[in-house]
């Protein structure tokens, strides 16, 4: 990468008075497009003389990340992806004090810094209080290093910045805030607990612009800090680092919700970290255990007792920073969220900068695992009447998985978070086999069902394992599966799927059998495959032993006389409702069947072809 040193003194001179031998500490860098301040100098004056021209006689001292000073271990300066020793000989109590004198007071979270710098030192201290060690880290203002995330930032939505320590989250903080204050005009209020952000010091850093600094006395008083600043102060925008303790979650939201643009950060590599953090929890909205009916269960394939998200997140905008140059950004946070609840992977978009300062934006498909959970049936049964007379195979009764209240909530996120393996299923698609869709689309398909049952479409896919997606959002879909008549009346509807390109594939009636073959149609899956044996979960409504008993009756009725004989047969009286999961199944067969007879004795006959 091309790096161009600039200095509008041309070589400035260090202290004469510290150290007359010591030359040239670069005050500005160009990489890229990017350009970067860093008052280098400044930090080496705090250090002993040894020490400092060691570093400044470094060749990397351009990438110098920190100084580690530790009693009796020998000095060690830090630099991407190595660390050096700066002398043989170990660090004195004495240097450590000449390092001390030279910088400003150590507040409650044992942090320092030099005024009017962005440089930090830190403290460890042993168990009577003394100093015994201090890292001095090098503080940069970068500035043009928010061009992968700009356009976010102009949108006036929250944005969380996560990423592991050393990332580089504050340079970024610092960089919006005088983005946000100098270009767009906005009121931004910084709250700087540790003077990180704009420096020590009465006098901000101008690096952050014409945004306003609010210091925090101690580090445990930053949430009502944070609630001064929206009281008194009027802003459109606050800036917050390092957001760590409930009450400063809390604090957050409530800023959030009288209409403030929030931009904070949080340690932790991904948003999985925060959903498990339960510190932390409430800034992607909080996660709560739910209990679900017995229908809505069925449906969704899961047990009773769920996580789901509490309430809307604090941040809209989420971006995770795995590298400098590397961020996946999440656009809406509730759904990825909420997807990460289900089990699901979200859909992530991926933006790298080039040297060029390019922003290249990628979206990485998620490899959805197709949910094989299997609807919960009733326990072990014997079987009685057609059954019993040996002609007929009992279909097998899954046994349910039990779930007990004492279940923590930590292994609900566990199960949350499990994922299945993906593309198994009845069909041929084995694991991690990707399988073009109608289209040449990767699998799996995602369907935008328009006028037919959800509740049947997630019966047929879950039933038959299907790689197939449902999707509420028209721009996410590979294709529309909609009801012939009510294309028909939805001229919209058409005019949207050809102008996206989106082809439409319609069926005649919202039954399963119709559904199931559409769904087959679409994954080019032979419809004979299944033709022969069907699963009869798929027209179950609740699984029982007596509708399983009456749907095996059909189905043996139509194998066994009424397709190799070319006979109509008459099944045993049912239930309206069990007649009509009945007639789903013989439609399945493309064969006719009516309902005669009067209740309670009414039942069902069905026609050969």
């Amino acid at each position: 990468m091309p790096i161009k040193m600039i200095d509008s003194n041309g070589t400035s001179q260090l202290n004469q008075q510290a150290n007359p031998e010591l030359t040239v500490s670069v005050k500005e860098v160009t990489v890229g497009t990017k350009l970067i301040t860093d008052d280098l100098y400044n930090l080496l004056e705090i250090l002993p003389a040894e020490i400092r021209l060691a570093v400044e006689q470094h060749p990397l001292k351009s990438t110098l990340i920190e100084v580690v000073l530790d009693l009796g271990r020998r000095p060690e300066a830090r630099f991407p992806g190595k660390a050096e020793y700066l002398s043989e000989q170990p660090v004195s109590r004495e240097d450590l004090n000449y390092c001390i004198s030279r910088v400003g007071h150590f507040s409650g979270d044992n942090r320092a810094g030099i005024e009017q710098t962005l440089h930090r030192i830190s403290a460890i201290r042993n168990r009577a209080g003394e100093i015994i060690g201090l890292t001095c880290r090098v503080g940069r203002a970068i500035f043009g290093t928010i061009g992968m995330i700009r356009d976010l930032v102009e949108t006036g939505k929250s944005i969380l910045m996560l990423g592991r320590p050393g990332v580089g989250k504050t340079t970024v903080l610092r960089e919006i805030a005088r983005v946000l204050a100098d270009e767009l005009g906005k009121r931004v209020v910084i709250i700087d607990t540790s003077n990180e952000i704009a420096g020590d010091g009465d006098i901000p850093h101008p690096a952050i612009g014409r945004a306003r600094r609010m210091q925090v006395a101690r580090p445990e008083l930053q949430h009502q800090v944070m609630i001064e600043a929206v009281e008194n102060h009027t802003p459109e925008v606050i800036v917050i680092d390092e957001i760590g303790t409930e009450l400063e979650a809390s604090a957050a939201r409530t800023i959030a919700e009288r209409g403030v643009q929030l931009v904070g950060t949080a340690h932790g590599n991904r948003i999985e970290n925060l959903i498990k953090n339960p510190t932390l929890s409430d800034l992607v909205g909080g996660i709560q255990a739910v209990t679900l009916g017995d229908e809505e269960a069925r449906r969704r394939g899961s047990q009773k007792t769920v996580l789901e998200r509490k309430a809307p997140p604090t941040f809209e905008i989420a971006v995770e920073m795995l590298e400098r140059e590397r961020w996946v950004v999440h656009e809406s946070t509730a759904d990825t969220v909420d997807s990460l609840l289900r089990g699901r992977q979200p859909s992530l978009q991926v933006r790298t900068v080039n040297d060029a300062g390019e922003v290249k934006i990628t979206r990485e498909l998620p490899t959805n695992p197709i949910s094989t959970h299997q609807p919960q049936s009733s326990p072990a049964w014997k079987p009685t009447g057609w059954r019993a007379s040996g002609q007929m195979t009992p279909v097998s009764a899954n046994k349910p998985e039990v779930f007990t209240e004492k279940q923590s909530f930590e292994q609900l996120l566990d199960a949350s978070f499990q994922q299945q393996d993906a593309f198994k299923s009845d069909f041929g698609f084995a694991e991690n086999e990707f399988m073009p869709g109608p289209n040449g689309e990767d699998l799996p398909l995602h369907i935008y069902p328009y006028g037919i049952s959800r509740h049947q479409l997630d019966q047929v896919i879950d039933v038959l394992k299907l790689p197939v997606v449902l999707t509420k959002d028209l721009d996410g879909a590979d294709a529309v599966l909609a009801l012939r008549s009510h294309v028909k009346n939805h001229s919209k509807l058409r005019q949207i799927s050809k102008a996206r390109h989106i082809p439409i594939h319609t069926i005649k009636a919202s039954t399963v059998a119709e559904i199931t073959h559409g769904l087959q149609r679409m994954l080019h899956i032979d419809v004979g495959e299944v033709l022969d044996l069907p699963d009869l979960r798929l027209f179950t409504k609740n699984g029982s032993n007596d509708e399983i008993e009456a749907l095996e009756e059909a189905r043996l009725a139509v194998e066994q006389i009424v397709i190799p004989k070319g006979q109509p047969v008459e099944l045993l009286p049912r239930s309206a409702t069990v007649r009509k999961m009945q007639h789903e199944l013989v439609e399945h067969y493309r064969l006719r069947s009516s309902s005669f007879g009067d209740e309670p004795n009414r039942r069902l006959r069905i026609y050969p072809a």
